[in-house]
């Protein structure tokens, strides 16, 4: 077997938890500091957190819980654009995405690139590390 040559793989897999708790440090910020302090980093969505990875115009992250409103909650699709933007590979798995909808395809963010079923845990022995979040 050959020596690990990718950098560490982060796998999400469950969207939007705690989001009023971590609105400072969502799952997708450690991501991005991973990102800076390993000198690289591939992220991948699977099951729900593949809308984080979907176009949504319009959409504003905020809640209201009786007559408070809290918009200062992460969002995670500029989250992702920025990971982009910083050489980050973002990948959807497919299944998920076709599970949520017919046209989800047509709507991820430019730049997510979409696996098949079994495609990324075969690539797994390729990355120093493997890590679920």
């Amino acid at each position: 077997m050959s020596a690990p040559t990718l950098p560490a793989l982060v796998m999400v897999e469950r969207a939007y938890r705690g989001a009023v708790e971590s609105q400072f440090a969502d799952v997708l910020y450690i991501v991005r500091e991973l990102n800076r302090q390993l000198g690289g980093v591939h992220l991948a969505f699977r099951g729900q957190a593949v809308t984080y990875a979907v176009e949504a115009p319009g959409h504003e992250p905020v809640l209201t819980l009786g007559s408070r409103t809290i918009d200062t909650l992460p969002d995670p699709r500029r989250s992702v654009r920025t990971l982009l933007d910083e050489g980050v590979s973002v990948w959807a798995e497919q299944a998920d995405v076709d599970r949520l909808g017919a046209s989800l395809p047509d709507r991820l963010i430019p730049g997510v690139r979409t696996l098949r079923p079994g495609e990324l845990a075969a690539s797994w022995p390729t990355y120093t590390q493997v890590w679920f979040m």
